[in-house]
């Protein structure tokens, strides 16, 4: 099962290497998953309890549209509500977004902290408790969870790389 932002620019079979038909996706504004979207769980739960998928696959997008509004904070309509998930994860991770960078690399970098944090959201569902990534051709943040317990021993190194990167990028 693949969730990813609502672009539709790549099929998303091709961004696993997929045929189509072989691939569950769920699209949504800037790849969200919440907790109270039923629509989102009842996806999730309809993959995993009747089709018997076992690999969840969170897709983010560099570019993405709905995250650069949240960035920007651009009033965008409705979407607002649903694009406040993304503001939080900024507000969240700030440290790593410095006004310093430039917006294309703030944007790009708050598309990846993003994805984490929907992946954190995902695991953290009564209905997911298992993430994989194995396939090479997106690319790999860092987290690859068999079980909730190696959940934060991986977030912590993956957000140790981003204050190295601040770091780098401040000098």
């Amino acid at each position: 099962m693949l969730i990813s932002s609502r672009s539709s620019r790549v099929p998303a079979n091709e961004i696993v290497g997929m045929q189509p038909g072989e691939l569950f996706v769920h699209r949504n504004v800037a790849n969200v998953v919440v907790h109270t979207d039923l629509n989102s769980l009842s996806v999730l739960q309809f993959a995993i309890d009747v089709l018997g998928i076992k690999h969840v696959i969170v897709v983010g997008h560099y570019g993405c549209s709905g995250v650069h509004a949240a960035m920007e904070r651009r009033r965008v309509g409705l979407a607002d509500n649903w694009l406040r998930h993304v503001q939080d994860v900024h507000i969240k991770h700030a440290q790593f977004l410095p006004d310093s960078l430039p917006p294309k690399v703030r944007g790009d970098r708050l598309c990846e902290l993003n994805v984490i944090e929907q992946v954190i959201n995902v695991c953290q569902t009564t209905i997911v408790q298992v993430y994989s990534l194995e396939d090479g051709l997106v690319r790999d943040l860092g987290l690859a969870v068999s079980d909730f317990d190696s959940l934060a021993p991986q977030l912590e190194q993956v957000f140790n790389r981003y204050a190295e990167l601040v770091a780098t990028e401040s000098k």
